[in-house]
């Protein structure tokens, strides 16, 4: 896609039209994961992938047996800001409730 520039004076100055020939470069995406710790139940866990990934319960549990055995466990792919908002309500969530469940978030390779 290329830019062009209208002289339409329906549209606002400064604004430009797309065309096909502009590369639109999709945005970065990130993996969040759970990490595995001694403390938190993996009910929470289950509870936490239910609420926060829109998971079902036999997903969840998959993921909490995941996190459980490997020491890690993919929640989902995101962008960037959606990834961090994720991780945040996660450690929110957890503080509240008193668990030391980690979360981050990495780049998607």
């Amino acid at each position: 896609m290329t830019t062009t520039h209208h002289n339409d004076p329906a549209r606002a100055p400064g604004t430009a039209t797309l065309t096909e020939d502009t590369p639109v470069k999709p945005p970065p995406l990130y993996k969040v994961l759970l990490l595995n710790d001694d403390y938190t139940p993996m009910d929470f866990v289950v509870q936490v992938l239910q609420t926060f990934f829109g998971m079902d319960r036999k997903r969840a549990t998959l993921i909490m047996l995941n996190v459980h055995h490997e020491g890690r466990g993919l929640c989902g792919i995101f962008p960037r800001d959606i990834a961090a908002t994720k991780v945040e309500q996660v450690h929110a969530h957890a503080r509240r409730h008193q668990h030391p469940l980690a979360c981050l978030m990495e780049e998607n390779e």
